[in-house]
């Protein structure tokens, strides 16, 4: 054995063992000697790779190659090396050269989708993950890296699926846990999420992004306080974890501790001064205590940094839309539309979208669903001035809606969502109508009722309800629980029903579903409940016509008593919805609704004192007789 070859041998010896130092300082003797020593030089670049100093493990990989370009793995080396440096064009560059030698090399090709990934060219990354495992079926790591790119995609079922697969092979892998929970969290499967956290938790108590993505999901679950705990320990490992400190800031918000929220994102951007997520939730907060010009400037500070993000756009636009800025505001809220139909809808449509410059005369127009029941109902308003135009209209409409949105003037043909659609020239989301239509703050469409009950349900509910004693006061204390807002804008039964204990009325719930933790109170209280009777709106509908008065949070009951004209009292936050204005008693929307605010207290006992108070009066003066 030579010397060069004995000095290699103790040399790699000494890299095996892990005793890098050393290491270093024998192919260095080597190449002392040898300059141009192709393997010791190869060698001590994957030394330097080790020890996290990737521009020297280049540059030695560079003199390499100058000696044996077509050395397949220094090539590929060296796509690592240029990776961890943040040059993806000329790593991918790399890969591409030892591929073009030996195209069935797997580490090159796992480099090269690595490398398609971080230059975001997800499907011929995909694709060459794939290739990957067609030669190395039991890669655990392209699995979870392939799982990666197939969330970016928005593809989460088959994500998972590559989860899955990586934990088959490899049950005691955190990384893929917590993805795995990742993928879940996207599918909107939290408890089935957080489970899959806790395993990668178990597996590495100390993993920071387990713990982050943890607090995530116990958010979505509206576990604030634990979400809050999670964001805490994701920090006390990670103090620098720019979305944990914003997170927290927003699981401080939700539990109504603005300071420290604010603080939060405070110290988030001091992190990371262009993270614009944190400027739009900082917005948020600011905008709950009604700080409303330092909101817009966080509007504007994200939309400096990102001028596409929707989620900016559009709470620019709730603030405007709020304090009475219909013109800029209807163009701004547009944006959150946007949003909601590419989290929500991803569909599209070969025809145009209207805008006031359409000549519809002749044309039909196909008006579709989108957001929740009350925005369909406080929209569809806008549905008889396209007809007005000249145009067929085509109205799309969730199930439970179709009967009573049959009541609308100027419909030609409904349809239900996921029925095919018939042919139609121009299309438009219900909810951009008020800017396709040109609508400003004069032009809101408050003439009311503009839907109707059918005067045969009307009769059989009226029925139902017994003979007429007392006043008839319909009652909708919450709306849907997974609503964003559920916290701040639903009631429980109790609070509600209290304060009014001992005034001469018959209580109807407008619910069809109470939740567990309000049915002994509904069972205690005496409060008519038909449930399941409630079948659609339409029976809704007859149900309210039959009643006096209709008392209710902020929900789709509210917009279905206003577009009908009862006189209708609509119980409402602190900060409210975009759509209820500030500071004033009455709404644009529905003229014979009646606003009850929380004041800076933030609670429902001021408000339900107020109306306690009011109700007494007008039943004293015989206001429903």
């Amino acid at each position: 054995m030579s010397e060069v070859t004995s000095l290699l041998a103790e040399a790699f010896a000494l890299h095996q063992a892990g005793q890098l130092a050393e290491a270093e300082k024998a192919y260095n003797q080597i190449l002392a000697t040898q300059p141009d020593h192709f393997d010791s030089l190869h060698l001590l670049a994957i030394v330097f790779h080790q020890r996290g100093d990737h521009a020297q493990a280049l540059r030695h990989i560079d003199l390499a190659l100058k000696i044996n370009p077509n050395s397949i793995p220094a090539l590929n080396n060296r796509g690592i090396a240029l990776r961890e440096l943040k040059c993806f064009e000329e790593a991918l560059a790399s890969y591409d050269r030892a591929l073009a030698l030996w195209p069935d090399y797997a580490e090159a090709l796992l480099g090269r989708a690595n490398a398609l990934k971080e230059l975001q060219r997800l499907e011929a990354a995909l694709a060459s993950y794939d290739r990957t495992l067609g030669l190395r079926p039991d890669w655990v790591d392209a699995h979870v890296s392939r799982g990666n790119v197939l969330q970016a995609l928005e593809r989460f079922e088959e994500a998972l699926a590559s989860y899955d697969h990586a934990l088959a092979l490899r049950p005691d892998l955190a990384e893929a846990h917590t993805n795995r929970g990742s993928a879940l969290h996207e599918l909107k499967r939290f408890e089935a999420a957080l489970a899959s956290h806790d395993r990668a938790l178990a597996l590495r108590p100390d993993y920071a992004e387990a713990r982050y993505n943890r607090g995530n999901a116990l958010h979505k679950l509206r576990r604030f306080e634990e979400a809050l705990a999670d964001y805490q320990h994701a920090l006390a490992l990670r103090p620098d974890y720019v979305e944990a400190l914003d997170n927290r800031g927003v699981a401080l918000h939700d539990l109504r501790r603005y300071e420290e929220a604010l603080a939060s994102y405070d110290r988030a951007l001091a992190v990371q001064p262009d993270y614009a997520k944190a400027f739009v939730d900082r917005g948020g907060t600011l905008r709950e205590q009604r700080r409303f010009d330092e909101a817009l400037d966080c509007y504007d500070r994200a939309l400096a940094l990102r001028p596409d993000y929707v989620e900016a756009h559009a709470n620019e636009g709730m603030v405007r839309m709020l304090t009475g800025d219909f013109d800029r505001g209807w163009q701004k809220i547009e944006w959150g539309w946007i949003a909601a139909r590419q989290r929500n809808v991803k569909r599209s449509f070969a025809q145009p979208q209207l805008f006031g410059s359409h000549e519809l005369k002749g044309k039909t127009v196909l008006l579709h669903a989108e957001q929740g029941f009350g925005d369909m109902i406080e929209f569809c308003r806008y549905v008889p001035l396209v007809a007005e135009r000249g145009a067929r209209v085509i109205l799309e409409v969730y199930e439970p809606l179709r009967e009573l949105m049959g009541t609308l003037p100027g419909v030609a043909q409904i349809v239900t969502t996921g029925e095919p659609l018939p042919d139609f020239d121009i299309h438009c989301p219900l909810l951009s109508l008020p800017l396709a239509l040109g609508a400003g703050s004069a032009t809101i469409q408050s003439q009311t009722p503009y839907l109707r009950a059918s005067p045969q349900a009307v009769t059989d509910w009226n029925e139902r309800l017994g003979p007429r004693r007392r006043p008839r006061i319909g009652l909708a204390w919450s709306g849907r629980p997974s609503h964003d807002n559920d916290h701040n804008r639903s009631m429980t039964l109790s609070s509600f029903l209290s304060p009014l204990a001992g005034l001469n009325a018959t209580w109807v719930s407008l619910l069809q579903d109470v939740r567990e933790s309000d049915a002994p109170a509904l069972q205690g209280g005496d409060v008519l409940h038909f449930g399941e009777e409630l079948k659609t709106f339409a029976d809704t509908a007859a149900l309210i016509a039959n009643l006096d008065l209709v008392i209710s949070v902020d929900t789709s009951v509210a917009h279905l008593a206003g577009a009908l004209a009862k006189p209708l009292w609509i119980l409402l936050p602190f900060t409210p919805d975009w759509r209820w204005l500030l500071d004033r008693d009455d709404s644009p929307w529905y003229p014979t609704a009646r606003l009850f605010r929380q004041d800076e207290t933030r609670g429902w006992d001021g408000v339900m004192a107020r109306v306690r108070a009011a109700l007494d009066d007008d039943l004293r003066r015989g206001e429903f007789s």
